[in-house]
């Protein structure tokens, strides 16, 4: 894979989709085939649950792997990521409907959040990976002020389950580097939202 990332560092911060984890750990790892340096974040929540996804321990030491890092899982630990410029980009992936109502209205109580709002001091992209059954519903007008928000992307996101979970909205995890690359261009990739044929019967 070309290293088109060579020499970037790409904060990877993951909150508590835990379903989603696998799909986001390839994503790390692909942005590291891709030369990027990857500073990982789990919020609290994601780094001591463990569940049918994986155990918390077997999360934190994947990450661990695929970046050669400690993971950062607390806010004192992630207020230096701005001031010591510590990362070029920051993706937030998967980041739930509660870490975007967080980010959308200033609060700053998690690593994540943290790491977030100190990333953005210096006005650097940060990349949203959405994983939320709610999307549509009451995070929507969180979701929609983030759209909005200066410095802020989305990596495109599909209503993965139309009859189901009408009002939920999944990220292509997939398109990670995609959208990475292109933030840095200042461009948001579109369609933001879309669906697919195969849910549409």
């Amino acid at each position: 894979m070309s290293e088109s990332l060579k020499g970037i560092k790409v904060g990877f911060a993951m909150t508590g989709s835990f379903c989603t984890f696998e799909r986001c750990f390839r994503q790390a790892e692909k942005l590291r085939e891709m030369g990027a340096e990857i500073i990982p974040v789990m919020s609290e929540n994601a780094a001591k649950f463990s569940t049918r996804f994986g155990t918390y321990v077997e999360n934190l030491e994947k990450m661990k792997t695929i970046s050669g890092r400690d993971v950062i899982t607390s806010i004192s630990d992630a207020e230096p990521i701005g001031p010591r410029s510590m990362t070029d980009i920051m993706v937030v992936a998967p980041c739930t409907s509660n870490t975007a109502a967080k980010l959308a209205n200033g609060i700053t109580d998690t690593a994540v959040t943290m790491a977030v709002k100190s990333h953005l001091r210096s006005g650097k992209p940060v990349v949203l990976a959405i994983a939320s059954n709610d999307s549509l519903l009451g995070s929507a007008k969180n979701i929609g002020e983030l759209f909005n928000r200066k410095n802020y992307y989305f990596v495109p996101m599909l209503q993965d389950d139309i009859k189901l979970k009408p009002a939920s909205l999944v990220a292509e995890f997939e398109m990670i580097p995609q959208a990475v690359k292109a933030a840095f261009e200042g461009i948001q990739l579109r369609p933001i939202i879309y669906s697919s044929e195969k849910f549409a019967e």
